[in-house]
């Protein structure tokens, strides 16, 4: 990782921010028309899938797909920090009408980084139009997330001259969404020279759109599963036009989508703290407020506002990375979407127990919230599959780098705490050192083929870099005198606690837990790393708490 300074605007792709806030706020009128709460609380409800609203907030009068159009094929070119702000403002309102929304961009990545130019006119042009939907159909029923298990298969079709004139697919694709309306997908099929991305448009003979599936939450989306059967398309709908590319296609986007999950998941977050902390300034108990009981606060909303914070702080991090013209980002997409889906989903449950009796109800909108918000930690890859991604190739780039990638976060750190000492920062450097030594650990070890070891480590490396980017913002923040600095200084010494208790917790589970090393060995291990010292970051921490309350609370 780069720890270059932030990129000035003009050398980022995307809209200047009040082009941005136009858009924004464009989204938030929705609220008041097309999206009410009553109309929300119905499609959830009644599991109608709102195809006409969708088609209205893509057509002449609103064009939001637009947002992820290049310029030249009649978009407004908008980057990742555009699409972030949208997409998570969207899902503020409803997270089953912006899967529906998302489902649009994703169906048309494979075309935005891979199509031919002639493509790309044709495609991008008729979303660019308006009042066509698209899906992104990958996953299989035995597949998954295991892309290298596809099963779908497209065969060339020879014309008299030798030449292939168009692919003949067959097999199935499950859980897709906006699969039952798309006007035409972007499907991963196999062919001789390997996974291939094909276009196919509604109506093609053999191409069946199943029923909806009922779900548990995100209910104002459709699921269906894609039937194949014979079905002809013609050469000109292999996307980019030579065969074999579609894993590379898939891989060259999963950084951009993964992160954009995370920021559906932070805005369906943050719709269900919206709703808690009005309530329990107004919910009298006892004779005093909920807002004024710190057990309340303190259990229930302020550590949630602090992990969404951080998780901010990364997604716009990785945002401006990606505006910048970084590739690769595969696993920093990853670790957006583990820490933001895991969060937000703690976040809602807390809501819900936050409202009592009334966060059970469906009027109240949090029980819907919550069950909606769960699916950002299973779609484009579950938890599970995001913890063995970050793991093995962040355990990779260590090892390559001789425990250089580590080391310079966590030097970054240090010199971030030279010139702010208050920002928790010592602290992620601290966490960050620690993790560099478990893993050289690990390895000389060979606990890498443990499973669970792996998956603890990445919760580690995903805190450890969610810190690191807290910190960076808290110290931005405070140098640029903003007025909000302190609160943030605050909340990123409680989250710097929070990343120090899991490396402390991690660390001793994986070096007391496999029975590697003997009791001496590791104790002195956690003198020599610096582990001992990371139970100073909880000095305090109540202290910052009530000051990140009387923010939320305006106490």
């Amino acid at each position: 990782m780069s720890f270059k300074k932030t990129p000035e605007a003009a050398d980022l792709v995307g809209l200047d921010e009040e082009s941005r806030q136009m858009v924004v706020e464009t989204v938030q009128q929705l609220r008041k028309r097309l999206l009410t709460k009553e109309r929300v609380l119905e499609f959830d409800k009644k599991e109608i899938f709102p195809d006409e609203v969708i088609r209205e907030m893509l057509g002449p009068d609103i064009g939001l797909q637009l947002l992820f159009i290049p310029e030249e094929y009649g978009g407004m070119g908008g980057g990742a920090r555009d699409c972030h702000a949208v997409i998570s403002e969207m899902c503020k309102i409803c997270l089953g009408v912006g899967t529906g929304f998302f489902a649009v961009q994703l169906g048309a990545d494979p075309i935005l980084v891979g199509a031919t130019h002639e493509q790309k006119e044709k495609w991008l042009g008729a979303i660019a139009a308006g009042n066509t939907l698209v899906a992104y159909a990958v996953t299989e029923p035995n597949a998954g997330s295991n892309l290298a298990a596809l099963k779908t298969k497209a065969d060339p079709v020879m014309g008299e001259d030798g030449k292939i004139t168009g692919y003949i697919i067959n097999g199935s694709k499950q859980f897709i969404s906006t699969g039952g309306y798309a006007d035409f997908i972007t499907v991963l099929a196999d062919t001789p020279e390997g996974p291939s991305f094909f276009v196919v448009e509604k109506g093609t003979k053999g191409y069946v759109q199943g029923k909806g599936e009922e779900k548990h939450g995100i209910r104002a989306s459709n699921t269906s599963p894609l039937s194949f059967t014979d079905v002809f398309v013609p050469v000109e709908n292999l996307i980019g036009g030579v065969t074999g590319q579609g894993l590379k296609q898939a891989n060259m986007v999963f950084g951009y989508t993964r992160l954009m999950v995370a920021s559906m998941a932070i805005g369906a977050a943050r719709a269900a703290m919206d709703i808690a902390i009005p309530y329990a300034k107004e919910r009298i108990q006892f004779g005093s407020p909920l807002s004024e009981k710190q057990g309340y606060t303190h259990k229930l909303i302020v550590p949630h506002a602090v992990r969404l914070a951080a998780a901010e702080a990364y997604i716009e991090e990785t945002a401006i990375r990606l505006d910048a013209g970084e590739s690769d980002l595969q696993v920093e997409g990853s670790i957006g979407k583990l820490f933001t889906t895991e969060a937000a989903n703690l976040a809602a449950d807390s809501c819900m127990q936050a409202l009592g009796g009334y966060g059970y109800i469906a009027e109240y909108e949090v029980e819907k919230i919550k069950r909606d918000v769960r699916i950002t930690t299973i779609y484009e890859g579950t938890s599970e599959i995001q913890q063995s991604i970050i793991s093995t190739f962040r355990w990779k780039t260590s090892r390559k780098t001789k425990g250089a990638f580590y080391q310079d976060i966590a030097s970054d750190m240090d010199a971030l705490h030279e010139r702010v000492g208050d920002a928790g920062c010592r602290f992620y450097g601290s966490s960050a050192r620690v993790l560099n030594a478990l893993i050289d650990c690990v390895h000389d070890n060979r606990l890498t083929k443990q499973q669970m070891i792996m998956f603890l480590l990445a919760d580690m490396m995903t805190y450890v870099e969610v810190g690191a980017a807290m910190g960076r913002k808290t110290v931005r923040l405070a140098e640029a005198g903003d007025p909000g600095a302190d609160d943030s200084k605050a909340m990123s010494r409680v989250f710097a606690a929070e990343v120090s208790e899991l490396i402390t917790r991690n660390s001793l589970r994986i070096l007391t837990g496999t029975g590697v090393l003997a009791p001496e060995a590791v104790g002195a291990f956690a003198a020599s790393t610096g582990l001992d010292d990371l139970a100073q970051s909880c000095r305090n921490t109540i202290g910052d708490m009530d000051r990140v309350a009387d923010n939320l609370f305006g106490r």
